[in-house]
């Protein structure tokens, strides 16, 4: 049997996600030249090439692409050999790696904070992706907890809601409907919107909401980014639909007007979510009783 070591997988795995050297040896705090020793190595172990180059860039070859696929089943069997040995010693320490969507970046880092005050011999590892990449990372169980607002459906999940994600319409100061109150919902049909881009949370749930109440807006823009989106809208190029929790700051400043709808804000939740065939760690079942005993009145003062 050959020996491939957990670093070399580590680094191959890496790779194999950001598809550059340079990124990927960001990510793991190493030199470029670290990360292409570990491949070139593992190459020779394998006796195959892994990798080919294209243009500028890197690919898989097919026997990487067959090699991701075993890897990615071998780490994660040997982050469960952990985590069933950590549940043996009763610890509450380790590594939790924790996915979140883009939306949830504007309270996670202060409850990161909170966390690692109460249980310092925790050590969280943070990621973040869109909707679709977050369910990849599930399916292929990459990841032990996952912070998302809709759970998935198809896959078989535990999700369990921690605190609520009040949605709404917002606009300029300056838009004409920024004055009107009591508004009926009709009122945003026909309007121009900058919105999310396609498959996003945020996005389902204002498609959602419009296709219930035949509501058919005239969408001007997707934009990947939260931020963007709000700069976009401050300088009245439409109207959009974000979660509160993204505006606090920008709504106090009078930068933005939340819409006076009736129906609205739609409040919905942020979930907690695993594989339901997950064995978490006794670090990763700490973090998850935190958010769920803790997290919801601590949102509320944040965002």
């Amino acid at each position: 049997m050959r020996r491939y070591t957990l670093r070399q997988l580590d680094t191959f795995l890496e790779v194999a996600r950001q598809l550059s050297v340079s990124r990927a040896a960001e990510v793991l705090h190493v030199t470029q030249p670290a990360v292409s020793m570990q491949i070139r190595q593992l190459e020779e172990i394998v006796g195959i090439a892994l990798y080919e180059q294209v243009g500028r860039k890197i690919a898989l070859t097919d026997a990487g692409l067959d090699f991701e696929a075993y890897a990615i089943g071998a780490v994660a069997q040997l982050k469960q050999l952990d985590d069933a040995m950590a549940q043996r010693r009763g610890l509450k320490k380790g590594r939790v790696t924790l996915a979140m969507v883009s939306t949830a970046k504007y309270f996670v880092p202060m409850l990161l904070v909170k966390f690692r005050k109460r249980f310092p011999d925790i050590e969280v590892s943070l990621q973040i992706h869109n909707r679709e990449s977050i369910m990849q990372l599930l399916t292929r169980n990459e990841i032990d907890l996952v912070i998302m607002g809709r759970a998935p459906d198809t896959i078989d999940c535990v999700a369990t809601a921690f605190a609520t994600n009040p949605l709404g319409v917002i606009s300029s100061p300056e838009h004409p409907l920024s004055r009107r109150r009591a508004a009926p919902l009709s009122i945003l049909d026909e309007q121009q919107f900058v919105v999310r881009e396609s498959g996003s949370g945020t996005r389902q749930a204002m498609e959602r909401l419009f296709a219930e109440n035949n509501i058919q807006p005239r969408i001007v823009m997707e934009m990947p980014s939260n931020e963007t989106i709000k700069q976009a809208v401050m300088a009245g190029m439409g109207l959009s639909f974000l979660s509160l929790r993204t505006i606090r700051h920008e709504l106090a400043s009078g930068h933005l007007v939340l819409l006076d709808v009736a129906g609205l804000p739609l409040v919905r939740h942020w979930h907690i979510t695993h594989l339901a065939a997950k064995r978490l760690s006794p670090a990763a079942r700490q973090f998850k009783s935190f958010l769920i005993e803790e997290a919801g009145p601590l949102i509320k003062l944040w965002a």
